[in-house]
């Protein structure tokens, strides 16, 4: 898969992490949800399918007790 095959939405949430520093500050999907004005189970489900879809753009780990993430835009 390729960044041709993203959602307009996960095209969007690639951009909007690649701009951010979630590595120094922790994610939140609550946050995410709120800023694109969907559930968090839509936000879940964007990153499970980036991970998938353009793997090398975005890397997701633990981290203290949070989620980090660290995505390139394309």
């Amino acid at each position: 898969m390729a960044v041709e095959d993203l959602t307009k939405f996960e095209s969007r949430l690639l951009k909007w992490i690649s701009k951010s520093d979630f590595e120094k500050v922790a994610w939140s999907t609550a946050r995410a949800a709120k800023a694109f004005e969907v559930d968090e189970d839509e936000v879940y489900d964007a990153l499970a399918a980036l991970t998938l879809k353009v793997p090398r753009l975005i890397y997701i780990h633990y981290r203290d007790g949070s989620i980090r993430i660290i995505g390139e835009a394309p």
